[in-house]
């Protein structure tokens, strides 16, 4: 890894644990900043995001033995993009696709599949718990999120990580967000991979983000551009995601 990528996790590391000392002496100054409320948007996602940070940056999601994977991992929400782009690159078992890394980066770059395989990888056993109220455990294999921001070499201006996917609901494709402390969190990655298997069309094929911390609305399947953004504000409604935007789903979904 880069000493940039050092420079950045120790910066984070520090934001980390500085902003229990902040949060707590200074919740009302900060929820009068529109910054702050553009970051948490509730009492309950407060306090969640304010517990995350309080344990750190990288403490990991709990990890399972093979022994404890679900016999069946059920899909949930688009199953099947419906967009020509997305149905000519699955005819040609994505051959040409490309994953678009830009926005406040250095050096926007687009990754083939096989560019992103080639890359050093991480398997993780973990358990999805989705917002219905069900969970699955299975096995996920992809490239560390934060290895391709490190190859985008991020501006200073980037705050948040946006997904742009490939399903749609009601024409609006979908979205979603986090911030630079998930996209570098050792288990946020960009999975390929399924249960020691290529990831099924069902479940996202051929990339969906993993950020193993949140709930599974924040897992975006499909993922076709990557983009760093300095403020949610331009993204859909400004609340950072599709569901945000439409249901009132929070933002920072921890678990």
């Amino acid at each position: 890894m880069t000493e940039e990528f050092f420079s950045r996790r120790g910066i984070l590391k520090s934001l980390g644990v500085g902003a229990a000392a902040l949060l707590l002496p200074g919740c009302d100054r900060l929820g009068q900043s529109p910054t702050f409320q553009e970051i948490v948007l509730s009492t309950g996602e407060r306090l969640s995001y304010r517990m995350q940070r309080l344990l750190g940056i990288n403490p990991l999601a709990r990890e399972y033995e093979p022994s404890e994977m679900s016999p069946v991992f059920r899909t949930n929400g688009n199953t099947m993009p419906r967009s020509p782009e997305y149905l000519r690159h699955l005819a040609s078992s994505f051959a040409e696709w490309r994953l678009e890394v830009d926005g406040r980066v250095k050096q926007p770059k687009g990754f083939s599949l096989a560019e992103l395989k080639a890359m050093p990888a991480r398997s993780q056993i973990t358990r999805h718990d989705c917002v219905e109220g069900w969970s699955a455990i299975g096995k996920w294999t992809g490239v560390p999120l934060g290895a391709l921001l490190d190859a985008v070499e991020l501006e200073p201006s980037a705050r948040y990580i946006v997904f742009h996917c490939a399903d749609d609901f009601r024409g609006t494709n979908y979205y979603e967000s986090i911030d630079l402390v998930d996209a570098f969190h050792p288990q946020t990655i960009l999975a390929y991979g399924m249960n020691d298997g290529e990831l099924p069309v069902g479940h996202g094929a051929p990339l969906r983000l993993r950020v193993e911390r949140q709930l599974g609305y924040k897992q975006a399947k499909f993922v076709m551009r990557v983009e760093a953004v300095e403020s949610l504000e331009a993204i859909g409604r400004g609340k950072g995601g599709y569901w945000e935007d439409n249901t009132g789903y929070e933002w920072y979904a921890g678990i």
